[in-house]
């Protein structure tokens, strides 16, 4: 399937893609809490889910049923998750993205489990509620992730206003624009986990508001109220930022539809 055409499919279009493929036997995940070096990821704590408390699994743990890049030489399936790397050997000069191709996600919840590895000022995360540029590029609210610097994790607007909130900030955009920003104190401070570990990642988003969370401590949160940029739905994409030698994983990634606020 052709992913530039994708961004206009509606919710209702990615949930049943997305039933589809829950017959295809990925597991969730399991029970406990924080990072680990080394063999499996963390828990989601808050986020862990099941089927049975709706929520839909959107990579099987085997292949790339349901998901599509324009350039798949930089992907592979490792260990059961999902892998995007960039070496010396493979250079790359353009963010690379693995789309999700159920459409558009509008209200929802999203848990996974994500690491990374590279040079130092390596980044990577995945872009959710976006749409794709003709040049397979990809605008829109991201959670971006950073080897390099103090903030680590973040979320941000690719192409367009760039930091929403940094580790540990609490955001409002108003009507006009403005940004007010606010600590979250427990999510501020020295790094607390390093990335190259197995953590557990859930977003929701619903309506104006955006809550990001890693092993089930509330990072940053973005409250949008701007109309002129405030993006109610869009794609989900899998980024491998161009650039350096990194090495990005995704696995247990599950998703689940929101009702709109009232």
């Amino acid at each position: 399937m052709d992913i530039r055409w994708i961004g206009g499919c509606g919710q209702s279009m990615c949930l049943g893609l997305a039933l589809a493929l829950a017959g295809l036997g990925m597991a969730g995940c399991a029970t406990g809490a924080g990072g680990c070096s080394d063999g499996e990821p963390p828990a989601c704590g808050a986020s862990a889910a099941s089927d049975s408390e709706g929520f839909i699994p959107l990579f099987n743990g085997k292949d790339f049923t349901g998901w599509e890049s324009p350039d798949m030489s930089y992907w592979t399936i490792e260990d059961g998750a999902i892998t995007g790397r960039i070496t010396k050997e493979h250079p790359c000069t353009v963010n690379q993205y693995l789309v999700w191709e159920g459409g558009a996600m509008a209200d929802f919840e999203l848990t996974m489990n994500y690491r990374m590895w590279g040079d130092a000022a390596s980044n990577g995360g995945f872009q959710f509620r976006s749409k794709l540029l003709p040049d397979h590029d990809i605008a829109g609210y991201q959670m971006d992730n950073n080897l390099k610097t103090d903030w680590l994790v973040r979320l941000y607007d690719e192409w367009g206003r760039h930091d929403l909130a940094l580790r540990g900030e609490r955001t409002v955009f108003g009507p006009d624009g403005a940004k007010t920003v606010t600590p979250i104190p427990e999510a501020q401070g020295k790094a607390p986990f390093r990335l190259e570990d197995w953590h557990a990642y859930r977003l929701v988003c619903r309506g104006t508001h955006i809550t990001l969370y890693v092993n089930g401590q509330l990072m940053a949160e973005v409250e949008d109220n701007d109309p002129a940029q405030l993006d109610r739905s869009g794609i989900l994409g899998l980024q491998l930022h161009s650039g350096d030698p990194v090495t990005v994983q995704f696995k247990d990634i599950l998703y689940k539809p929101l009702p709109p606020e009232k």
